[in-house]
């Protein structure tokens, strides 16, 4: 008997630490411990490991069992470091060679019966082993197609724990029901949706294929799958709220929406996701990757490929649309799962207090941090803000044929729950008004589909991406401050209709730069160079749109 290492990856929000895992069958008093800042999770380890091995008919080693997790200093969580230990234990009770079980990276729970059962996190745990240079990965089965999106890795899925130690003993990937080498993907062709790789593929190694998931799919919290394909055509009678919607999809504009309960503010919300470009690839591992720790990924689709829409109830906590969790478990919240795409808050003012104000940070930075006793966490945020609010508790005030009872104090209290500081943060705002039978007839004709709008969209993001070359800004609404006004610094004559605002202490001087950013949007849709005063002015009138 001898000491046998293994490796796993310890997750820390989205990034991954490999961890070194080691197991000793020695002499001594008969027990097993484990070392190494674990959690209650992996402490439980050693019963489901024992029993997993015991029921694939392996025997558990008559002796004291040592394993230890280094490094010992960083917090280990989860029970996807079950698989490796089991692993390092057979390896140092000479069960498998040990010398064959070193340079794998082992990922997955065990069951009792044997069974390795799929978890949470593959994608980041499998692209921080590769960037380790970890040239084998072995994952539960069911997160095959989700490790097979990283390329430069053999990545081997297993289904039990006695299939796996065949493998080892055996070193033939061929006795496996499936093997797939990442670094093959191949596409299935050209998809309107976005690059042919994206959401989906084969990967092949040795004549053996496995499905890397299906292309197009709707990311969660958006429709149910399968749902019917939502479409702005179909929102009648609300110009403006479309032409806002084609605004803040070209530049990644915040908008808010404020009009009486019924008028069409959760159909425009829902149809914006529709006129967004479809994610890049790294993009849309990025996305995938919040999802996979999140554990909201779909079965049989492993990639996101089309933004993000999450939509969170009023009664939502802080943790749930931030992140949070308990005993130093730290889970993405909404505004991280709605990375790359929209975070949807319907009847805004009656969220929580706490829970608005906690979304000025990640507005401004792009990231969410999640501080705890014993650690740190960061998660990417950089999402499109959507508010949609009454203008009274009861939704009927500015409804012709509707009687508001709500008094003028009860109204001024209700939207002063979206604060300044938040309002300031948005770039546009648009009152939804009820239309009339013949504003919707009239309106019908003038309609466009999402697939037309979103053609200008693409237009206007790529002269964006053009003149933002070399930056590290994707969007008009990432620009900072101070490039705005100096290497993007309008003429005084375009600038006017601002200066007279600030002047008039009706605009603010974040507000200015929050206009600027949607009045170079503006620009971007028409085709021209720079911004003048037409588009200054517009952009000012959208800044205060429901003022």
């Amino acid at each position: 008997m001898t000491v046998a290492r293994t490796r796993c990856v310890a997750l820390v929000g989205v990034t991954g630490h490999i961890i070194e895992i080691e197991a000793d069958v020695g002499p001594g008093m008969v027990g097993t411990h484990f070392i190494g800042l674990l959690d209650t999770a992996i402490t439980e380890s050693r019963g489901r490991v024992r029993s997993a091995l015991i029921n694939s008919r392996f025997e558990w080693p008559d002796a004291r069992v040592t394993v230890s997790l280094f490094p010992a200093s960083l917090p280990k969580r989860g029970s996807i470091f079950d698989l490796a230990i089991a692993i390092a234990v057979l390896g140092a009770a000479g069960a498998v060679p040990a010398q064959r079980v070193a340079e794998p990276v082992f990922l997955g729970e065990l069951g009792l019966d044997g069974r390795v059962r799929p978890v949470r996190g593959v994608l980041p745990a499998v692209l921080s082993a590769a960037e380790a240079g970890a040239r084998t990965v072995v994952v539960p089965s069911l997160n095959a197609a989700e490790a097979s999106l990283v390329p430069g890795l053999t990545v081997v899925p297993v289904a039990t724990l006695s299939e796996l130690v065949g493998w080892l003993r055996s070193g033939d990937l061929h006795s496996l029901a499936v093997v797939a080498d990442a670094a093959t993907l191949e596409g299935d062709g050209p998809h309107p949706d976005g690059p042919a790789w994206v959401g989906g593929g084969t990967a092949r190694t040795g004549g053996v294929t496995v499905r890397t998931g299906p292309r197009g799919e709707q990311p969660p919290g958006g429709r149910p799958y399968g749902a019917p394909e939502v479409d702005l055509r179909d929102v009648a009678g609300q110009p403006m709220g479309r032409k806002a919607l084609e605004v803040c999809a070209a530049g990644g504009h915040n908008l808010w929406m404020l009009g009486p309960a019924g008028t069409g503010k959760t159909m425009l919300a829902e149809r914006l996701p529709t006129l967004l470009p479809a994610l890049s690839q790294d993009q849309a591992l990025e996305v995938t990757a919040i999802h996979s720790v999140a554990g909201t990924l779909p079965r049989g689709r492993p990639l996101l490929a089309r933004p993000p829409f999450m939509a969170p109830h009023h009664t939502a906590t802080v943790a749930a649309v931030v992140g949070g969790g308990a005993g130093g478990l730290v889970r993405p919240g909404a505004v991280s799962l709605s990375h790359r795409g929209v975070l949807f808050l319907d009847e805004a003012p009656e969220f929580g207090s706490g829970v608005l104000d906690s979304l000025r940070q990640p507005l401004e930075s792009g990231t969410v941090t999640i501080s705890r006793a014993t650690n740190t966490v960061t998660f990417p945020a950089r999402f499109m803000l959507v508010l949609a609010a009454n203008p009274c508790p009861c939704g009927r005030n500015g409804s012709p044929g509707s009687a508001c009872d709500c008094t003028p104090t009860m109204r001024r209290r209700y939207l002063a729950r979206l604060s300044g500081p938040l309002l300031d943060r948005i770039d546009v705002k648009v009152r939804v008004g009820r239309a009339t039978r013949a504003e919707l007839l009239a309106d019908r004709r003038f309609a466009e589909s999402s697939s037309v709008v979103a053609e200008r969209v693409l237009f206007a993001r790529e002269r964006a991406a053009k003149r933002l070359a070399g930056t590290p800004w994707q969007t008009n609404a990432e620009v900072s401050s101070a490039a705005l006004h100096t290497d993007f610094r309008l003429p005084g004559g375009a600038l006017a209709p601002l200066h007279r605002g600030l002047d008039q202490g009706t605009l603010s001087t974040r507000g200015l730069d929050r206009i600027l950013r949607v009045a170079w949007t503006l620009t971007d849709l028409e085709g021209k160079d720079r911004p003048g005063e037409a588009e200054t002015s517009a952009a000012l009138g959208m800044w205060l749109g429901v003022e």
